[in-house]
């Protein structure tokens, strides 16, 4: 049988990421308590005795999709931070870049964040401790990354920034916590490309009005 780099069989590696991928799905579109063995097994196509094999049960599977699918999402919008706040010369190009990225990279990554949502809808049925596994994984390594990126730009003195950690919430809540964004990310928006495009560039005047390096706040 073929082998993986880490001695894994490569069959048992692709049993695993489909269940996985399933398991996002079924857990996006029923939440965890509705979301049964039976109909991620279905959609994987493998045995619910391959589940129990593989993960226990649906608990830990849970765990592990979301934990799984934060370090994912992290991993590219960590990227995007690196990639728009790196190497700066145009401070507004720079964010409406990345507000324009992220916004596609979480509407690119629905399932995951359908599955955050139904998450906070039932906290008090989630596994004991996965709450804050998901946040240290996910939000919270994204949020140090966007509010290290901007920190640095107000060392530069491109940005003033008293405070990067809020200056971070502030550029999210302003560019991808608006209607029409949010309306992108849970197919409920009516605007299109236009409306979503209009609300990021005011997003990001608004964030850089707060936050000009030139004094003229």
């Amino acid at each position: 049988m073929t082998q993986t780099a880490g001695g894994r069989p490569r069959g048992l590696v692709a049993k695993r990421e489909a269940i996985l991928e399933a398991a996002r799905s079924t857990f996006a579109a029923h939440g965890y308590q509705r979301a049964s063995i039976d109909g991620i097994a279905a959609l994987a196509a493998v045995s619910t005795r391959t589940i129990y094999n593989h993960f226990g049960g649906k608990a830990e599977l849970f765990s592990v999709v979301v934990r799984d699918s934060a370090a994912r999402v992290a991993e590219a919008l960590a990227g995007l931070v690196d990639s728009h706040l790196g190497a700066v010369s145009d401070v507004e190009a720079a964010f409406t870049g990345l507000a324009r990225a992220w916004v596609s990279a979480k509407a690119e990554n629905a399932s995951h964040f359908a599955m955050v949502r139904q998450m906070r809808a039932e906290q008090e049925h989630l596994p004991r401790g996965l709450a804050g596994a998901w946040q240290e994984v996910g939000p919270v390594r994204v949020h140090r990354a966007l509010a290290r990126g901007i920190g640095e730009l107000g060392r530069r003195g491109l940005l003033h920034v008293d405070d990067p950690d809020r200056a971070a919430e502030h550029f999210l809540l302003l560019t991808t916590g608006t209607a029409a964004t949010r309306g992108l990310l849970t197919g409920t928006s009516t605007g299109g490309d236009d409306e979503v495009e209009a609300a990021v560039r005011a997003g990001v005047r608004t964030f850089l009005y707060g936050h000009s390096a030139s004094g003229s706040r």
